[in-house]
């Protein structure tokens, strides 16, 4: 296995954007096979689930990679505020989007509004704002994050960022793998006790998601810190159909062994391939597209998926027409993550770190000497 050091140049992963844009498509896929074929022993995207865990170890990567070395020159504060405008503006959608979704769905939405009561509907919009879990809303699973239930992912981003500024920062490579091998006990001790690991994103198994979390962040820095990334010419067709092939792999009752064995040896084998990986021409397009779309569709999909169910519930359809109209939420979903994209997280996100990086200058130019400290660094 020859690795080299790739990572000297600030380079941009583009097979890694790639990879991140399949995961996410294949999240929506397994959504909606969810009410497809419910028993995931049947679903022919019975891993699906795992493309979180994917994410968690791509982020790992994606931070060390981006911020060792900033991130103690720019200071806490501004990481911070960075990964805020990151992330939060889609969070906001999804929340408006999901409490549109859940308030006027035309097959129970006027139940739906009759059993919770404007209160804790309110109430529970209140918190996915802020991203406090609010699993109380009826007729959502206990889910965390009732509309917007992929949030309980970006939750566990939050948690890990914080504790990558606080803590993960200024570690040390050695006690990084010592922090990793607790990491992996503690995600197997749950997967053995689980059976699996399709958890931490409803309130009886919240605490599981810290370890889904922790494992796989601490897995992508380790890959990040430690340079394992491994030179290839793979196409990144292979790298996909690799991925592409965890997510589709049978799940059978208590594979929580195999579940590790993807998780923990596969998914950072794949990271490590595929940052050591280049892609070009139309290829390259497509991986750079998909990968800026995988966030914004992330996180506006479910409240589709969830409609699609509650059609599924009331009207019982054919199967022809089933899955005629599950291609068309599934082709309706990508349309709208692209809308999301492009109209409005990107511009918002682009005018807050304009109005952000205005108002860190002219704090400096207030204060003489962290001007001289700035100019020093």
């Amino acid at each position: 296995m020859e690795t080299k050091n790739l990572l000297q140049s600030r380079q941009h992963f583009e097979v890694l954007d790639g990879l991140r844009g399949l995961a996410a498509i294949s999240i929506v896929i397994f959504h909606l096979y969810e009410f497809l074929i419910p028993d995931y022993t049947k679903s022919p995207i019975g891993h699906g689930y795992l493309a979180v865990d994917f994410f968690f170890c791509l982020s790992g990567f994606v931070i060390g990679y981006a911020y060792d070395e900033r991130a103690p020159k720019l200071g806490l504060p501004v990481f911070f505020r960075n990964r805020l405008i990151r992330l939060h503006p889609m969070v906001i959608w999804g929340s408006v989007i999901g409490l549109a979704g859940y308030i006027w769905d035309p097959f129970i939405g006027a139940e739906s509004v009759a059993g919770a009561g404007y209160g804790k509907i309110l109430l529970a919009f209140l918190c996915s704002l802020l991203m406090l879990p609010y699993p109380w809303l009826p007729g959502r699973a206990e889910g965390l994050f009732p509309y917007n239930t992929p949030a309980w992912s970006l939750l566990m981003e939050y948690i890990i960022n914080v504790f990558y500024g606080l803590v993960l920062l200024r570690l040390p490579r050695r006690w990084l793998l010592v922090m990793l091998g607790i990491s992996t006990v503690w995600i197997c001790a749950v997967a053995r006790h689980r059976g699996w690991i399709i958890t931490g994103w409803d309130a009886p198994t919240f605490a599981d998601g810290f370890a889904r979390v922790f494992f796989s962040f601490l897995a992508g820095l380790t890959v990040f810190r430690f340079n394992v990334v491994i030179r290839n010419r793979w196409p990144f067709a292979v790298l996909a159909l690799l991925l592409i092939g965890v997510f589709v792999f049978p799940h059978f009752q208590n594979d929580w062994l195999l579940e590790m064995f993807l998780v923990m040896i596969i998914f950072p084998l794949l990271l490590a391939l595929g940052a050591g990986a280049t892609v070009s021409g139309r290829m390259r397009s497509f991986c750079v597209f998909t990968g800026r779309l995988s966030y914004p569709l992330y996180m506006t999909h479910i409240w589709l998926v969830w409609l699609f169910g509650n059609y599924m519930a009331k009207q019982k359809p054919e199967p022809l027409e089933l899955y005629l109209v599950a291609a068309g939420v599934f082709v309706a979903s990508m349309l709208m993550g692209y809308a999301a994209l492009r109209w409005y997280d990107e511009p918002v996100r682009k005018w807050l770190m304009q109005r952000s990086g205005k108002l860190y200058r002219s704090k400096l130019q207030e204060d003489p000497a962290k001007k001289l400290a700035e100019t020093k660094s």
